[in-house]
């Protein structure tokens, strides 16, 4: 079939903005455009990364056609290799990096998504709507219900905690990225596999019906919220080597009042920034797609950026051991300069650009795939 070539530029995309958020200034000491790029990455680059990931689950499964019977049975198992793999990942690395790493998450993503890799796009779609409408509100009563002494209890017994500081509770409801509410955009990722993007008439429909719901979903939430429905959680934090864009309390949602469950902020975890994160998502990937349908040229001129999309696992884990290991940068205590992010950025693109003029797959996206080889003895 070839590669997908929007998508994975949408994806080099969403790890450039993951590096904004861990390596760009805080939002606070931006100004005018810059500004904006660090606002559009709070959020909406990990809802991208989150999104293609459900994309990414649907090519394994078979993405316009679920593959059934043997071959069914062997995707299923390729992709429960995988969620173990990226678990124990995640877990290693949040032993050194963290909550803020996202690979522990997506292993539960994962195994969650398994039962629904046969469904159709409209049953995938009413799903990931079903879980954007009820989940938030479920995690919103959860939290406010779990007392610190009840959530430490739970923490104590948990080897996962124990070990690394993301334990059971915070991958499904607490954490950075909470299954319970982040599952709506993998799920919407799954639907969004199932069209076919090379299609004009469909790139039209899914482009108006991503801005709608963009427009509706944060357009709603201003009304019933006020002008600060949108404030990123960001505002005022310091992003680099954190996540930036997290509730200080690193839970869903920063407290217990209610009209919260209105705003659209980034991390809200709210039904409104759900929606509008998805709608943006859409707009992203059909926009990419267009764009390296219709643009040869352009097409060109961003292969190392799409190389960096073809190894985004290598990508993102390599920003943060990079930053272990190489000294930092010599204007890196000046809080509002990007130089820093500008060189992670470009030695990313350099870095692809070059192990893709030799090999197929990144470092780490070959060891991945060749972890799930067994899964062809499935029978």
């Amino acid at each position: 079939m070839g590669r997908l070539v929007g998508v994975d530029l949408a994806r080099a995309l969403a790890v450039f903005g993951m590096y904004v958020v861990h390596i760009g200034p805080p939002l606070s000491a931006t100004h005018g455009p810059a500004s904006w790029i660090r606002y559009m990455a709070d959020g909406h680059s990990s809802v991208l990364f989150a999104t293609l990931a459900g994309f990414s689950l649907m090519l394994l499964a078979g993405r316009r056609r679920p593959r059934t019977g043997l071959a069914g049975r062997q995707a299923k198992a390729r992709i429960a290799i995988r969620a173990v793999i990226l678990l124990a990942l995640g877990t290693a690395m949040a032993m050194e990096y963290g909550g803020v790493i996202i690979l522990g998450f997506y292993g539960v993503y994962f195994l969650l998504a398994l039962p629904l890799v046969r469904l159709s796009a409209k049953a995938l779609a009413i799903t990931a709507a079903a879980l954007a409408l009820v989940t938030p509100q479920v995690a919103f009563a959860l939290n406010a219900l779990l007392s610190q002494s009840v959530q430490q209890s739970i923490n104590t017994y948990d080897p996962l905690h124990r070990l690394s500081g993301v334990g059971v509770l915070d991958l499904l409801l607490t954490g950075f990225y909470p299954t319970i509410t982040w599952m709506s955009f993998v799920v919407a990722g799954m639907a969004l596999a199932r069209f076919d993007l090379s299609s004009a008439p469909v790139q039209r429909r899914l482009a108006v019906f991503g801005a709608a719901l963009t427009v509706t979903a944060y357009g709603t939430s201003l009304l019933l919220a006020g002008r600060t429905a949108l404030n990123s959680l960001a505002e005022g934090g310091s992003s680099s080597g954190s996540s930036g864009s997290m509730p200080p309390d690193g839970g869903s949602f920063p407290d217990t009042q209610a009209s919260l469950l209105l705003t659209a902020g980034p991390h809200s975890g709210t039904t409104f920034d759900i929606l509008g994160s998805i709608g943006v998502a859409i707009l992203v990937v059909v926009g990419a797609t267009v764009a390296m349908d219709h643009l040869p040229r352009l097409r060109r001129l961003a292969t190392p950026v799409i190389a960096v999309g073809t190894m985004s696992l290598t990508a993102y884990v390599g920003h943060f051991v990079a930053q272990s290991v190489l000294p930092p940068a010599p204007d890196t205590g000046t809080r509002g300069s990007w130089t820093p992010l500008i060189m992670y950025v470009l030695g990313a693109i350099v870095f692809a650009a070059v192990w893709s003029r030799f090999f197929r797959r990144g470092p780490l996206e070959y060891l991945l795939n060749a972890a799930t080889k067994p899964a062809k003895h499935i029978r």
